[in-house]
């Protein structure tokens, strides 16, 4: 009698159970699949065969593999050409006709109130147009300035964005956002989540790479793993514009010979290991573990990679003279070995951040990447691998359409 008139009430109360009721009382049971889900993926999930290092011990079976994913991934690599310090989107591929007409006139009262500035008095503003030439492009008829014609030309195959904005007026912590979605809070960088959700599938090579970044604008961060495995940071090569322009790794050769450094890596492998063991999870010395093992390979692929002397001279002509033509060149040499995301920084410091003498600068930066990013461009296409190439050019944010000086003049800055 007692089951049975249990069983009555159990049914009248489904007949009034609501969605909201049945996934409050079923959170337990819901939050437990979940935490199960994120602690053991298999469950759910079949996971790909770990590679041969993997096999052979390698504490980050997920290096070499690609970790299960809702959709197919188009892009298998990353080329990201940051522009550092805020190119001027009126003077490249935003043109502003109304802005031209008027040029040198005071900012309508109505804009002053939702403008910020950084150093301009806002009572003596004026407007400055862009004296670039622009013209339409390719069959979608885009519009760019004549200080891009080399990437012009592949006008096609260009997505140009034109609505982001930021709310920091600040480069610094604008390019920290920019990198990693949040400027107050370390998170980990665009190419450290592209190497961890597709991992990279050469083990010799870092599977994200940034060539001279700068040491300032928030540094490390900007290609900084967080709370991700340290193994997701990028490798870095050179600084600030230096140490990279065509030539060898640094400290890539070795006075010792193969077996001799194998045995000596191993004794201090031991060590690490044991300290890894001891403290349960560090994951400081995962990623020694790992960044030592790592250098090791490097050492038979790395200095042939950073090598551009191998490339014939048609290619090297392509892609132009200069110091960022040859990064954007060991960009693709890179790729071209499996390295999943790279990021080449244009330029020490800020070269875009033009308050001054705008026209002269940005020709001269137009000039140092348009050659190199056609060639890249043409390059990618010709070996079958711009379909699954994405390739981002930009910088942290625009310029303002006013002029920095008092008066407009041949060296006005915005």
């Amino acid at each position: 009698y007692i089951d049975m008139h249990q069983d009555e009430l159990y049914r009248a109360h489904l007949q009034h159970l609501s969605r909201r009721h049945f996934f409050g009382r079923s959170a337990r049971g819901l939050g437990t699949l979940a935490l199960a889900s994120l602690l053991n993926p298999t469950l759910f999930a079949a996971q790909k065969k770990p590679s041969n290092a993997a096999a052979a011990g390698n504490p980050f079976p997920s290096r070499g593999t690609i970790h299960p994913l809702h959709f197919a991934p188009k892009a298998k690599r990353v080329i990201y050409l940051f522009q550092s310090g805020a190119p001027s989107q009126m003077d490249l591929f935003d043109p502003k006709p109304k802005l031209i007409e008027m040029d040198g006139q005071k900012l309508p009262d109505s804009m002053l109130e939702k403008v910020r500035f950084a150093f301009i008095k806002k009572e003596g503003v004026r407007l400055m147009g862009s004296p670039r030439k622009f013209t339409r492009h390719g069959q979608c008829g885009m519009e760019l300035s004549d200080l891009l014609p080399h990437t012009a030309k592949h006008a096609d195959d260009i997505c140009l964005v034109r609505s982001m904005q930021t709310d920091l007026p600040a480069h610094p912590q604008a390019m920290v956002k920019l990198h990693t979605g949040n400027s107050q809070f370390v998170r980990p960088s665009l190419g450290a989540w592209a190497l961890y959700g597709l991992g990279t599938v050469n083990e010799n090579l870092p599977g994200f790479i940034t060539i001279a970044p700068p040491s300032g604008f928030g540094g490390a961060q900007n290609y900084g793993s967080a709370f991700l495995p340290a193994i997701y940071q990028a490798t870095k090569i050179g600084s600030d514009n230096r140490s990279v322009a065509g030539a060898q790794v640094r400290n890539i050769q070795t006075t010792l010979g193969p077996t001799a450094q194998r045995a000596e890596l191993e004794l201090i492998q031991t060590l690490n290991r044991e300290a890894l063991r001891r403290d349960k999870y560090n994951p400081e010395v995962e990623g020694v573990i790992e960044s030592y093992e790592l250098a090791f390979r490097m050492q038979q692929e790395a200095g042939e990679a950073f090598d551009v002397s191998r490339e014939p001279k048609h290619v090297l002509d392509a892609y132009g003279p200069g110091t960022q033509a040859r990064q954007i060149l060991i960009a693709r040499r890179l790729i071209e070995r499996g390295v999943r995301f790279v990021q080449v920084w244009h330029g020490a410091g800020q070269p875009w951040d033009n308050h001054d003498d705008i026209e002269v600068n940005h020709r001269r930066l137009a000039k140092e990447c348009d050659q190199a990013i056609g060639a890249l461009l043409a390059d990618l296409e010709q070996r079958g691998m711009l379909d699954e190439t994405l390739v981002i050019w930009g910088g942290e944010f625009g310029r303002t359409p006013t002029v920095e000086l008092p008066t407009p003049g041949s060296n006005a800055g915005k």
